[in-house]
C-alpha cells in the first residue's frame, strides 16, 4: 500500500506531499490543474523514460519517491533475487538531474531502471487509457484467465517442466551436431590421443629435463670447478677449513676473559661448522657428476618429443598437453558411447515433452472452465458501466507448446447490438476500451491480491447512474485493494475516503501545480462546483451533501 507520496521539482510541481487513504482515495481538480502531470511524476517509478525538460526549476533535480508497506505482498523472494535487502516499509525514488542524468534508488540502495521497474510494478498499477493496450496481448489475456482459474500451482508446475524440456531438447540437438562431426573426427582423435598417452607425460618432466641436459653438457666443466673449490676449502695445507681452525684455536684461550671475547669464538665455530656443511654437500653433488654421452642423446630425444607436441598441439607446457590429453580421451570416449548417449538424450526429451504436453492440457482445461462464466460476468459489469449491449467472448486455439501452454488466447468484444465481437483493438473505443479494463481489473481484485491501482479518468464518457454504479465498484474494489482515481465526476468523489484537489497558483512569476486534502467541509464546496459550476447555489451544496451521505 502507497504509504506517502512526494514529488518535488517536475513539470508545474515545485512541490508535492500526499499521504492517500488506505481505501478509495478521489483526485479532482480543473483541466490542465495538473491531475495527470502527477501520473508522468509516478511514472517515473516504473522505470519511465525521463526528460530533463521536464524539470520545473531547470537548475535543480528532480525527485519522485514513495514510500509503501509491503508486509503482505510476498516479495521476500523477489528481493533477495535482485540482492536487495527486504523492508517492510520499502522506499521507491527516481531522480532525474538538471543535466538529464537518472538515478534510481530502492531503499537508498542504487539499482537499474530495469529493476525500479521490476519491483515498481509490483507496487503500482497505472489503469489509463493507454495503459488499457494492455489488455489486448496475449500474455496479458493468459495472466488474467489463470489467475481466475487458480492455476498459479498447476503453471508453477508446467514451468519447471517446460524448463526441463528446453534444457532436454537443447542437449539433443548439441548431441545431434556434435555427432557427425565425432564420427568424422574418432579416428583422427584417437591417433593423437594415442600419441600423447604413449609418451606417457608428466607435468614437471621438461624443467627437469631440461636441468637435467644442462648439467651434463657442462659435467667436466662443474666437477673440475667442484674439485678446485674443495681443493680451496678443505683439501690443502693453506685451505679455508684449516685456517679457519688455526684462528679459532689462537683464540680459545682468550675467551673466558670477557662475554664478548667469548661470543667471537662462537661465531667462528659457527662459521666453521657451516664451511663443513657446505664442503659436504659440495663434495655430494661432485660425486654426481658423470659425463654420460647415451643419456645426454637420450635426454636430447626425450626433449625433442615434448617440443613437437607442444608446438602441435599450440601449447604452453606439458601441463597444458595432460589437458589436451584428457580432452581428447572425452571426445574418444564420447564417440565410442555415441549411439547409446544420443538414445539416452533422445528419450529424455521424449519424455519431457510428453510431460509438458500432459500438464499443458490439464492448463487448457483449467483454462476453458471460466471462459463462459467470465464473459458473462463482465457482460454484466459492462451493461451496468453503461455498455448496455456489451459482447465478450473468449477464443481458444491451440498451439505448439511454449512457455505458457499450448493456447492462444483472444478476447473478443462487441460494444454494439448486432455487431459480432471481434479482436479489442479492431472494436473498442478509448472509453469503452477503459472500461472494460476497469471491469477486468474489478474481477481481478475479487480474486487475487493486486498493487495500489491508480485510475486515470476511467469514467471519462460517463455519467448519471453509470457514474454511481462506476464510483460503487471502486468503493468495492477499495475495501481490499487500495484504489487512488482521477476523476471529474461528482459521484464518485463522493465516494472518497480521501479527497485530494489540484490546482494551479498563479501568484508568482511561474505558475505551480498544489495538491491539498479537502476537510469534510471543502468536499461539499467541491463536489457542488462539479455539479453546479465555478458559483454553487444552495440546490448544488445540498445535492452535494445528499450525494455524500447517501453512501
Amino acid at each position: 500500500m502507497l504509504k506517502q507520496l512526494s514529488i518535488k521539482n517536475y513539470a508545474l510541481i515545485k512541490q508535492l506531499e500526499m499521504q492517500p487513504d488506505g481505501a478509495l482515495n478521489v483526485i479532482t481538480g480543473e483541466t490542465g490543474a495538473g491531475k495527470s502531470i502527477m501520473l508522468g511524476a509516478i511514472g517515473l517509478l516504473l522505470g519511465n523514460r525521463a526528460d530533463s525538460k521536464m524539470l520545473w526549476d531547470e537548475n535543480e533535480k528532480c525527485v519522485t519517491e514513495a514510500v509503501f508497506d509491503i508486509t503482505s505482498y510476498q516479495l521476500e523472494s523477489l528481493f533477495e533475487t535482485e540482492n536487495l535487502d527486504f523492508e517492510n516499509q520499502t522506499i521507491l525514488r527516481r531522480e532525474i538531474s538538471a543535466g538529464g542524468k537518472s538515478r534510481a534508488f530502492i531503499n537508498d540502495t542504487p539499482v537499474t531502471l530495469e529493476v525500479i521497474k521490476k519491483i515498481g510494478k509490483r507496487l503500482l498499477d497505472i489503469h489509463s487509457q493507454h495503459e488499457t493496450l494492455e489488455l489486448g496481448t496475449r500474455i496479458f489475456q493468459l495472466n488474467f484467465i489463470d489467475s481466475l482459474a487458480d492455476n498459479e500451482e498447476l503453471r508453477t508446475q508446467y514451468r519447471q517442466a517446460w524448463k526441463g524440456y528446453k534444457q532436454a531438447l537443447q542437449n539433443f540437438e548439441t548431441l545431434k551436431g556434435e555427432a557427425e562431426s565425432l564420427r568424422q573426427e574418432a579416428d583422427f582423435i584417437n591417433y593423437q590421443l594415442r600419441e600423447l598417452v604413449n609418451v606417457n607425460l608428466k607435468g614437471d618432466e621438461q624443467e627437469t629435463l631440461e636441468s637435467d641436459l644442462k648439467i651434463m653438457e657442462h659435467a667436466e666443466d662443474i666437477k673440475l670447478r667442484f674439485n678446485q673449490a674443495l681443493a680451496q676449502l678443505s683439501n690443502d695445507e693453506f685451505s679455508v677449513s684449516s685456517l679457519l681452525a688455526t684462528t679459532r684455536h689462537q683464540l680459545n684461550p682468550v675467551a673466558g676473559y670477557s662475554s664478548s671475547y667469548f661470543n667471537l669464538v662462537e661465531r667462528l665455530e659457527s662459521v666453521r661448522l657451516e664451511l663443513q656443511d657446505v664442503i659436504s654437500e659440495i663434495e655430494s653433488e661432485e660425486e654426481k657428476i658423470e659425463f654420460d654421452p647415451a643419456r645426454i642423446e637420450d635426454t636430447k630425444q626425450r626433449l625433442s618429443i615434448i617440443y613437437q607436441l607442444l608446438k602441435k598441439h599450440n601449447a604452453a607446457d606439458v601441463n597444458q598437453l595432460l589437458v589436451t590429453q584428457q580432452e581428447l580421451q572425452h571426445k574418444s570416449d564420447k564417440a565410442l558411447n555415441l549411439d547409446s548417449v544420443l538414445l539416452k538424450a533422445e528419450n529424455d526429451k521424449t519424455k519431457s515433452l510428453e510431460e509438458i504436453t500432459s500438464l499443458a492440457k490439464k492448463l487448457s482445461s483449467s483454462r476453458k472452465k471460466v471462459f463462459l462464466p467470465l464473459g458473462k460476468k463482465i457482460e454484466i459489469l459492462l451493461q451496468e458501466l453503461g455498455i448496455a449491449n456489451a459482447k465478450l467472448e473468449i477464443e481458444q486455439n491451440l498451439i505448439a507448446p511454449d512457455a505458457t501452454g499450448i493456447d492462444s488466447i483472444d478476447i473478443l468484444f462487441s460494444a454494439n447490438k448486432g455487431m459480432a465481437p471481434r479482436p479489442l483493438a479492431q472494436v473498442a473505443s478509448g472509453g469503452e476500451f477503459s472500461r472494460l479494463m476497469f471491469a477486468v481489473k474489478f474481477v481481478m481484485a475479487e480474486k487475487t491480491s493486486m498493487p495500489t491501482l491508480i485510475l486515470d479518468e476511467v469514467d471519462s464518457g460517463v455519467s448519471g447512474e453509470v457514474a454511481i454504479q462506476l464510483g460503487n465498484m471502486m468503493k468495492v474494489m477499495a475495501k481490499n485493494h487500495q484504489v487512488i482515481t482521477i476523476s471529474h465526476l461528482p459521484q464518485i468523489a463522493a465516494r472518497a475516503n480521501k479527497h485530494y484537489f489540484v490546482y494551479k497558483d498563479n501568484s508568482s512569476e511561474k505558475t505551480v501545480s498544489l495538491i491539498k486534502e479537502l476537510d469534510e467541509k471543502g468536499r461539499v464546496s467541491e463536489i457542488a462546483k462539479m455539479i453546479g459550476g465555478a458559483k454553487p447555489s444552495a440546490v448544488a451544496l445540498e445535492n452535494a451533501r445528499e450525494l455524500i451521505n447517501s453512501l
